[in-house]
């Protein structure tokens, strides 16, 4: 049986994991679950970084015997009983946004959430077995921000152009330093900062922020022989910004491979925790560098 376990990304760079070209204003738009409209990061891409960044006998068990492209045609009859045909025993979902961080009048950045985000976090937290605080209610146009918070002026929270009126919540500041430790699980410094930049936004405010509060940066190709622009080749590219917190589940069995007997536990072991990875496209030029940190396993 499958056991839920949570993974996190925060992104070091800003994270373009994209959906191909688009007749929209920006040509290049990120992934966005459909129904939500928030961004993502989708599991396939995820799942084929991790296991590049595992040995090859934990990447096969994990997640399969990599597919022979060059077999044009595979014969089903002759792989019903091939020891090297198997499923991998571990399953990756897509990674949701969890906080974006936004333009505030003071304090210069806010690390946004809302209660939807917060309700369908907790849930996955207790399928993994993980206690949680209370989902935060702000209120209509008001936000819930901990005690001594850096974004307020007179009372408000000034995000890009919106005035919200600022409300001070106890249980906003829990979920803020439990969110502070999973993206600086060993700098309290930097969990200090975190906590003091949080708020828990109203649904819409922060449904509006996730569409237009993303970075789109403008870029145009070089021609080689003369160094200068090249024609009309001018194209925007949206990304997440630096900073962005996300979350998803993940689910290990034990071995569905003949040759290797482990179990569950000590398979899950094997999926590499507080990694650096490259996701994404642009990796070139910067883009999709992140921080994977994997539950712990029992937790």
């Amino acid at each position: 049986m499958m056991k839920t376990r949570l993974f996190h990304l925060h992104a070091l760079s800003a994270l373009h994991c994209g959906t191909g070209q688009s007749a929209g204003v920006v040509d290049l738009p990120i992934a966005r679950a459909k129904a939500t409209k928030l961004p993502m990061v989708p599991g396939s891409s995820l799942r084929g970084v991790l296991r590049d960044e595992l040995e090859q006998e934990d990447a096969t068990t994990l997640f399969g015997p990599r597919l022979d492209l060059r077999r044009a045609v595979v014969d089903a009859a002759s792989t019903d009983d091939d020891a090297n045909s198997f499923a991998g025993a571990c399953a990756v979902g897509d990674a949701t946004l969890l906080a974006l961080p936004v333009r505030c009048l003071a304090g210069v950045v806010c690390y946004a959430t809302s209660p939807f985000i917060l309700s369908r976090y907790a849930r996955d937290l207790c399928r993994a077995g993980l206690q949680v605080p209370d989902v935060v209610d702000p209120g209509q146009s008001q936000v819930a921000v901990p005690q001594q918070s850096v974004n307020l002026v007179q009372g408000k929270v000034v995000l890009e152009d919106l005035d919200l009126t600022a409300r001070e919540d106890t249980t906003a500041e829990q979920w803020a330093k439990m969110l502070a430790g999973v993206a600086y699980p060993d700098d309290e410094d930097a969990q200090e900062d975190f906590t003091s930049r949080f708020a828990v936004l109203p649904d819409d405010v922060m449904d509006f922020l996730s569409e237009t509060g993303t970075e789109v940066r403008t870029r145009i190709a070089v021609d080689p022989t003369t160094g200068t622009a090249k024609g009309t080749a001018l194209w925007h590219e949206e990304n997440l910004p630096a900073e962005s917190l996300l979350w998803g589940v993940f689910a290990v069995t034990a071995s569905l491979r003949q040759d290797d007997q482990r179990g569950e536990d000590e398979l899950a072991k094997a999926v590499p925790s507080c990694r650096l990875l490259q996701l994404g496209g642009k990796a070139g030029v910067g883009r999709g560098l992140v921080r994977f940190i994997a539950s712990e396993v029992g937790a």
